[in-house]
């Protein structure tokens, strides 16, 4: 993560600029000197031509000043680079099930608006962890491969698109996938939060939900399960189109079996959210489980602008002293 920004290191030499005050107050009182007279704008109205160059040269030394000073105060920008150490985070691959029967109107307005709400707070109170995501549903598909880019995985969840795969729930296809993107991670804590709200369809998918737990535990990667629904009846969808869902009255019925067999095999644990204040419960306390020791390393890198003042100054100093010169021959 890069960020721009700008500052002077030395400001505390702006103060200089109070040496303006009586030299501003003696250039510009209007009370008559006394002593040598010196040619002045007032006895040179017949030289129009020159009273530029005297109006510059009035004003030259404070150019001359204000460029030295702004100089010292060392005006640079800076970008600011972050970095994690990879071994020390945690790697999160959330496994969604994303079928038709998780917009059920058991939660309010549906189980997957709940879940998107919840899961993208969770994903911004970690923010020095990676995050991944897996969809599915008949079939499994990676969204989002590892990334400290949360907000890509935030536009994922919440941009889910229904079309895109054949209803269905393969929840050994789901954690199979996730698994297979963490097998090669090198952080301290591998973790897979797999979510459904549903019986996993044993006709779909390659892989069995023991398989895929078996292939997360020896690859060292817990997983979380959380099955999502009220008990007893909910308002389901059965059907969609470009007007909507069709829903219908059916029971509820998830397969804690099964959610409870992977958790076991692999360190994690099995949750049931039956309602929007369980689920907040549930990834509150994953957030306890899976603490992350990262801390980031901040580099910065800056491009100082002194310069520029230096050469402003610089020349002005030689066009003052050639406009006095060339005034001096000219009054000479």
């Amino acid at each position: 993560m890069f960020n721009l920004d700008f500052e002077f290191y030395s400001p505390w030499f702006f103060l200089l600029f109070l040496v303006f005050l009586p030299l501003l107050f003696r250039d510009f009182s209007q009370k008559k000197r006394k002593g040598v007279k010196v040619p002045t704008i007032q006895n040179m109205d017949e030289n129009n031509s020159i009273l530029p160059v005297l109006s510059f040269l009035k004003i030259s030394k404070y150019i001359i000043l204000s460029a030295l000073i702004i100089a010292m105060a060392r005006p640079r920008t800076f970008s600011v680079s972050q970095e994690r150490d990879e071994t020390k985070g945690v790697d999160i691959m959330l496994a969604v099930d994303v079928s038709l029967s998780m917009f059920s109107k058991d939660f309010e307005p549906d189980r997957y608006s709940v879940l998107k709400n919840i899961a993208v707070d969770f994903i911004r109170k970690r923010p020095n962890d990676r995050f991944g995501l897996v969809n599915y549903k008949m079939e499994a598909f990676l969204k989002v491969p590892l990334t400290f880019d949360h907000n890509a995985v935030i536009h994922e969840i919440e941009n889910l698109n229904q079309r895109e795969m054949m209803d269905g729930t393969s929840v050994g296809d789901g954690l199979a996938v996730a698994v297979n993107h963490l097998v090669k991670s090198k952080a301290k804590s591998k973790v897979v939060i797999l979510m459904t709200d549903g019986v996993s369809n044993k006709l779909n998918g390659l892989f069995p939900p023991q398989v895929a737990a078996i292939l997360a535990k020896d690859n060292n990667i817990k997983v979380y399960c959380i099955g999502i629904g009220t008990n007893g009846y909910a308002l389901m969808p059965y059907n969609y189109d470009e007007f909507g869902f069709y829903y219908t009255e059916q029971q509820v019925s998830i397969d804690e079996d099964t959610l409870k067999e992977i958790a076991a095999t692999t360190g994690g644990k099995y949750y049931r959210a039956d309602s929007e204040n369980k689920l907040q419960e549930i990834y509150s306390d994953i957030n306890k489980l899976e603490k992350t020791d990262l801390k980031v390393t901040k580099n910065y890198n800056y491009e100082e602008h002194f310069r520029i003042f230096l050469w402003i100054a610089f020349g002005v100093l030689i066009l003052d002293a050639v406009l006095r010169w060339i005034l001096y021959k000219f009054l000479s």
